[in-house]
This record gives structure tokens, sequence and C-alpha cells, in this order.
């Protein structure tokens, strides 16, 4: 069980101490309430504007509200935000997914090397913070907002904004007058443990010119996941495993599939079981955030200033955030992990912005740098119900190269984890210019350039490698020689290693111009972007076959990618134990020159195609987006978009890998594109009493990029242009304070989605036509209601319930790794009172209904998993303003 830690007691001596000071001044007072809805400024545009005034569908969640509703983490805003969808399992491993453009469930073991470039781009202020695999989990404290820009946004944000950009706005220092505010907040979950949380803010004008403002807080979230007792042995590897057999999400074992021994009399086998016993733990799933962000604002002159701005977030978690449905349903949340599970991920990014005005351009350039790193364990027991060779690691030989097919042995116990340990180092720079807002004809226009480098280790181990005796036993293997994090030798347990470098670069020039052809009526905008990404691979992707025949390591199958990916016109074929037949092709050498050197004809064919395979994943275009939008009045706006994007491809680890019925897994992934036709709307309706926004939208996905792990092709995760794909849908929010009942706000928003694949661009059964897309609920929407009265001349008090549902939805493409989430509703309510001297008290329940929300999961080792919202809590949070 958590204890209570100094979490709380710091947070509560924080507010304690700023308490005199602010008592002294206090002056109590009724509060003043006339109904209306809030003026909300954005950026969208990339310059500041009302909300209404801007011509695309963009959701913004202001400071006030990102405080009434306690949003501090990614799962809290996912919740208000309808259009807004995560592939992932937990904190600081989730994808983010808009309008339900998506395609799988990111694989976060080789998420670096082999993961997805986003197709929404996450923002911090001006910066991007999006990254391969899986995004930032930017902690949100003290924000002035969220906004979400839903659609195509590639002219202005670039790569990787196909579906819609997600923009985290911070609080910047303020020259007006000191100021400071401490919260902290206790919570007890059913079934679960105790969470604890703290932030402390500080607004400080050092002289007219110069500001400070820095912000640190932690939030201890307690588990609610048991690990339970179980066991495994090999008697479940798919090596094992008939043609025909139907897996519990519907799809049947194919004959390209069946197990190697599937007819196999095991009777002579010893198998020998995993089991969990020392790992068993009720409420395993705990997380930490700690952080601070320190900004500093120097007004230069009245028309220039600089703001710089340091963060830095640790996040470490334990065990899972996702359950097993076939062990007890999921009223219990449990799962059987057999090795440990922890994630260690830790980020620090600097920024800078420049600010000013040049006659009459407003002129910005901002730049960053960016450096994560995360350490990862993860239990890799569930490989063995789709690893056809894992047995030829942790059995005795006689059990899986049997000389008369009645293999005898002992198989080891399959318990398997993989160390997984990376660096990201990320510098951007964006210069632009804006013209006066206030002419007939505006331009928003300039360059772009950021550098991505990413180290990635996995080390996959299989202790019971070390005691099975495979013909002899295996002997120390090495990585290939190429760019190295750590050049070997392997430890003794470990079978696979990748040890890859990934380099990301993207140049691009954008612009923007509306033109008003009907002075306050009909405005005209069009806007282009080209763009440059160059994605590179060195390393190597390692194995141990034929050690255990050598007295030295024979650097022997596997993927050596610093050479399939050098561009020079050569490669050496590393497919065979027998060294004479490990020799070096080129360009002048035929299909049938390498097959007369002694290699089958499977791999010369993979060596023909190795010998042609790119130097990098090049994506090169020009983009383009138009508008018209039309305001007969000042509190109406409609508008007509049409709207492209685009998210670079990759280079696939395991390029050139065929399986028996032909398929061969593409070096270089291309990039994916849609086109967005859209209709959009904003309404201040009711003298400004009521505002409803919305947009009907079609859009066409061509060469959707999607991850596959399909054993029958490669062992690996690898990347395919799968399919075309159509979106249509609908997606609206309204607000209403009316003036007839002061203090009274209704808001709530909703999305429609009806997805098809339309055109499958792969010669496989994995993606059919007809079927949706992943993570693409038919239908999301909540609805919320805010009360605010007056106790007395002194107190306000407030109650605030809300409801929020959603449709069932798959968490793939891919039919074998397909998993259908159930819908769900979730209740939430909060009640609290506010005191005129800045004191806040609010008792909360979330998840009133203990509902079991399947917000994500996934299939691919043949196992449904499943991930779910926090179990009933309910707390108390108190905050001070000062």
């Amino acid at each position: 069980m958590k204890k209570l830690a100094s979490g709380v007691s710091a947070g509560a001596m924080a507010i304690a101490m700023a308490t005199p000071a602010v008592a002294q001044d206090a002056q109590p007072a009724a509060q003043e309430r006339t109904g209306g809805v809030d003026v909300i400024i954005v950026t969208a545009q990339k310059r500041s504007e009302d909300l209404q005034d801007v011509p695309v569908s963009v959701s913004a969640i202001g400071a006030e509200a990102l405080d009434e509703l306690n949003i501090d983490t990614f799962e809290d805003y996912l919740e208000q935000l309808p259009t807004v969808t995560a592939g992932g399992s937990g904190p600081g491993q989730n994808t983010i997914y808009i309008r339900g453009l998506a395609s799988t469930t990111p694989n976060l073991t080789t998420a670096g090397v082999a993961g997805l470039a986003p197709n929404v781009a996450l923002y911090l202020d001006e910066q991007p913070l999006a990254q391969p695999g899986r995004n930032l989990d930017v902690y949100a404290a003290d924000l002035e907002r969220i906004e979400v820009l839903s659609g195509p946004q590639g002219s202005l944000f670039g790569a990787s904004s196909q579906a819609g950009v997600v923009r985290l706005i911070t609080a910047k220092p303020e020259l007006s007058g000191f100021s400071a505010r401490a919260a902290g907040g206790l919570s007890f979950t059913k079934g679960g443990e105790m969470s604890y949380k703290g932030e402390v803010m500080v607004n400080l004008p050092v002289t007219e010119t110069i500001a400070l403002r820095g912000v640190a807080f932690w939030d201890d979230q307690g588990g609610y996941i048991d690990n339970v007792l179980g066991t495994r042995d090999l008697r479940e590897s798919a090596r094992f495993r008939e043609a025909g057999t139907v897996r519990s999400n519907g799809v049947p074992v194919s004959n390209l599939r069946e197990g190697f021994q599937a007819d196999a009399n095991l009777e002579d086998v010893t198998f020998l079981e995993a089991e969990n016993a020392a790992l068993v733990e009720e409420n395993f799933n705990d997380t930490r955030y700690a952080g601070f962000r320190a900004t500093a604002l120097w007004e230069v002159t009245p028309d220039w200033k600089l703001t710089l701005a340091h963060s830095r977030q640790d996040l470490d978690s334990d065990g899972v955030f996702f359950a097993d449905p076939e062990l007890d349903g999921l009223d219990d949340l449990e799962i059987q992990r057999f090795e440990e599970d922890r994630l260690e991920d830790n980020f620090s990014n600097t920024s800078w912005t420049i600010e000013g005005r040049l006659a009459t351009l407003d002129l910005v350039y901002t730049g960053a740098y960016t450096d994560r790193s995360t350490d990862q364990r993860v239990d890799y027991t569930d490989y063995l119900f789709v690893g056809q060779y894992l047995p030829y690691y942790i059995c005795d030989g006689a059990v899986t190269y049997p000389g008369d097919n009645d293999p005898s042995g002992v198989c080891q116990a399959p318990n398997l984890y993989v160390n997984s340990v990376s660096n990201t180092k990320v510098f951007t720079n964006e210069f632009r210019f804006s013209t006066d807002p206030d002419v007939p004809v505006r331009t928003t226009g300039g360059l772009f350039f950021s550098d991505l480098e990413l180290e990635e280790r996995n080390d996959f181990s299989y202790p019971g490698n070390t005691i099975a005796d495979p013909f002899g036993e295996f002997k120390p293997n090495f990585p290939f020689p190429g760019f190295n994090t750590d050049p070997g030798p392997f430890p003794a347990d470990t079978i696979f290693r990748n040890d890859i470098r990934r380099t990301d670069k993207q140049f691009g020039i954008f612009g923007e111009t509306t033109v008003d052809i009907v002075p306050d009526l009909v405005s005209v905008t069009g806007g282009i972007r080209y763009y440059n990404v160059r994605v590179d691979f060195e390393g190597s992707a390692n194995s141990s076959f034929c050690n255990s025949f050598s007295a030295e390591d024979q650097d022997a199958f596997g993927t050596n990618i610093s050479d399939l990916y050098d561009g020079d016109g050569s490669f050496t074929f590393i497919g065979s134990c027998n060294p004479d037949l490990r020799q070096t092709f080129t360009l002048s050498d035929s299909l049938a020159d390498i097959q007369a050197a002694g290699l089958t004809a499977t791999q010369a064919q993979q060596v023909f195609n190795a010998v042609r395979a790119p130097d990098e994943a090049k994506a090169e275009g020009v983009i383009y987006k138009g508008t018209v939008n039309v305001t007969p009045t000042e509190d109406l706006l409609f508008y007509a978009t049409y709207s492209e994007g685009f998210r670079p491809g990759l280079l696939n680890r395991p390029g050139g890998a065929t399986n028996g019925a032909g398929f061969t897994v593409p070096f270089e992934l291309q990039t994916d594109e849609v086109a967005n036709y859209e209709l959009g709307w904003k309404m201040d309706l009711l003298d400004g009493a009521l505002r409803f926004n919305g947009s009907a939208f079609y859009v066409d996905i061509s060469n959707l990029q999607t991850t596959i792990f399909d054993p029958s092709i490669t062992n690996l995760f690898f990347s395919a242009n799968a399919a075309n794909a159509e979106i249509r849908g609908v997606e609206a929010d309204f607000t209403l304070a009316p003036y007839s009942v002061p203090g009274l706000t209704v808001a709530g928003a909703f999305s429609i989605l009806d997805t098809e694949i339309t055109e499958v661009l792969i010669p496989t059964n994995d993606v059919v036509v007809g079927s949706d897309l992943a993570f693409a609920p038919s239908f999301q929407g909540n609805l919320r209601v805010r009360y605010e009265w007056d106790l007395n001349d002194n107190l306000e008090a407030y109650v605030q319930p809300q409801i929020s549902h959603s449709a069932n939805k798959f968490t793939d493409v891919i039919e074998i790794n397909k998993l259908e989430l159930d819908s769900y509703t979730i209740v939430d309510l909060a009640a609290g009172v506010r005191t005129q001297s800045g004191w806040n008290f609010e008792v909360f329940a979330d998840n009133l209904n203990d509902e079991r929300a399947q917000i994500s999961g996934n299939y691919v080792n043949d196992r449904p998993r499943i991930s779910t919202n926090r179990p009933r809590t309910i707390g108390l949070r108190v905050s001070f303003d000062y």
C-alpha cells in the first residue's frame, strides 16, 4: 500500500505559508455573474485570433477549464476531446489519433527504430515534440490552454500533422505583478492504491521589462492492476499449433501460419513451467511524474521580446497498464507477468523564441532542443504464442530437430524479457513572418528545419537458453560492425539485439495567404508547403545462429542494417552457417550469378533485392490548402476547406524478407497522403449565450501506413503501405452560458465517424476491404454541466457532473492482430467551495459508475491485452491562488 509521503505535506506547507500574506488584503465580495460564453484566443493559424474568427476546426480548453476539469495527463484531456483517441498502454506509451485516422496498435518494444512517424503533431508552444513510435507524455502543469486542430494542417505545421495537431500552450511570465499558486490532491481508487500530487507556481517580475515564471510538480499515481499467480510452458508455442485453430479474436490459424511441428508427438518431451510466484503483487502498476519548467521573458523594446524556457520531466512506472480479460473478465483487472516490467522516461527541453515587429511585419524565430532517454524492461513471455522459433533456443536439440520427427528431451521455462534503452535528441528551428492582420491581403510564411537522432538498443533475452542443450551450448554473440551503442559481447541469455541509430531530417518552406474578396463577408485562403524528409538507419539486428558449432562468433543470420542501407550497390550475404556462402555481391551480379554461388532461389532473390536497397527513405513534395469562408454577420462564420497532409516513411529492418506466398517486405515505406474535404461553421447565438461550432468532412487516404507482425513472413515487426481508405464524419461542440441563469454552464461535444478500407495494396489476407480503421469509434461524445452560486459574500460553491461515451472500436486493420474494444460510458462528479481570498476546496469522484472503459488494447501476440481507465476514484483537491 502506498504511504502518504512528503508530496502532500510539502504541498500543504506551501499553501499554508502563502496564506498570511493574502489574508490581510482579502476583501470579501460576492462574485459577479452575468452569463455569456467567454472569448478564447488561439494561435491555430500561427497568429493570435479569436477562436470564432478562425476558419479551422479547433477545440480549445482554456486555463480555467483545465483547472475545473483537473486535467494533468494525456488520459485526462483525452476524455474531454471526442475527436481524439489513443493507442498504447499507459503513461509514456501512447500514440494520438484524430478523426479515426489510425491503422495499428503501436509496437512499443521497438518503438524508436521501427515505429511509424506520428500522424498527429504534438506541440509544446512553438516546438514540435512528435517522435517515432510514441509521443512525449507531457504533464499538463501551468498551461494557458490546450488546442486541438482537427484535419490536415500540413501547410503550416508540416510532416506528421496529416490528421491534426495537439498544442500545449504554457502560461508565460507576466510583467503586471507577482502571483503564485499552490495545489495538492489526495485520492483513493477502488481496489487500488492511494494517489497524491502537488504543484507550485510562482510568477515574479524582476524589472519593468523582465519577468520569471516557474512551476514544479509531482504526481504519484497508485496502482490498480494485480499481477496474479500463473504458469506457462512451451506446449502453448505457435510451433505446435495446427492450422484451423481459432484464436480468441475469431480469426483461424491459416495454413501458412501452421506450426512447424503441429503434428508432432510430444509425449517424450518434458516441458518445464515458468511461474511467477515471486512477482505476484496487488496494484503493481504505480506511476510517478515529477518535474519543473522555468520561463524567462524579456521585453527588449515595446515591439520586441525574447522568451526562454527550460523543462525537465521524469516519468517512472512499474508493471503494465493492461489486463487479460480471459482471466476474470475485466472487473478485477488482472494479468499474469513472468518477468519484471518497468519504465523510466525522462526528457529535458530548452526553447527560445524571439518575436518582434519590423515595419508592418510580425517576425518570429523559434528554436528548441529536446533530449529524451528511456530505459524499459518488458516481459516478453507472450511471444511464445506466436514465435515458432522459440523452442529452438530453449529446448534440447532433439525436441526441435528430431531426426525421425519423434521429439524428445527438455524444454525450459518460457519466461522471456526485453531490455530496451533509447536516447533521442531533436533540434528544431522555425523562422516565419506575418503581415498586418487588418489589411485585405494577409500572409504568413516561413522556413522550418528539424534534425532528429535516435539511438536504440533492444536486448531480447531468453533465460532458458543458458540451460538448454541445442547440440552444444550457444556461444556469446556480437553485433555486426556498424553503429553500435555497445560493441558486445551480448549478455549470456541475450539471443537477439537491435542496435540501431535512426536519423530523421526535415526541411520545409510554407505559406498561407488570405484575401478579402468582399470585405467583412467573403475571404479566400490559399496555403502551400514544400517538404523534404530524409530517414536513415545504421546498425544491426543480429541473432545467434551457427555459434554453437564454432569457437568464434559467426556473424551469421540477422540483418546487417549498415550494409543493407548504405546505398553502395553491394551486399554481403550472411544467411548461412556455411562461411563459403557468405559472399559479397554487387550490381553486376545477375540473379542467376547469385544463385550459382550456392544460394537457394529465395536467398538469391533476397540478395538481388538487397544490392538495390536504398540508402535512405526519402520524401519530397508539395501539399496544398484552400479555404473559402463567409461571415454573413459578426456572430456567424461558414467555411469550406480542401487540405492535404502527409506522413514520412521509414526503412524496414527486415526489408527484403519473403514468405511462401511470395510477399516481400518493402525496403522503404512510402509516405501516406490524405486529401480532406470539409464544411464547417462557427456560431455565437442568443447574444453570445450559446456557442455552436462544428464541421462535416470527408477524408481520402492513399497508401495507408501500418505496422505488421506476421511470423509467416518474418519474425520482426515491419511496416507497409497496406491500403487505401476513406473517412466520413461530423464533429461539433457547444457551450451554453445563459444570462437568465448566471453561474450555469452547459458544454458538450461529439464526433461521428464512418471509416472504411477501400482497397488493399499488399498481396496477403492481413487486411480486408470494407473493414474499419483502428481506434475509430462510430460515436464519441461528452456532456458537462457546471453551476456556481454564492453561499455568502466570501464563499462560492459549485457542482460539476460530466458524462462521456464511446462506441466500440477496433485496435488494428491487420486481421490477425485485431481486437474489438467494447463501448463504454463514464460518469464524473465534482463539487467544491471557493473563497474570495483564493482558497479552493473540492471533492471529486472520477469514474463514479466504476466503468471498465476499454481505452486501448492489442492482440499482437494472439492474446487479448486491454487497457482500461482507472476504477472509481474519490478524492480531495485543495488549491490557493495569490
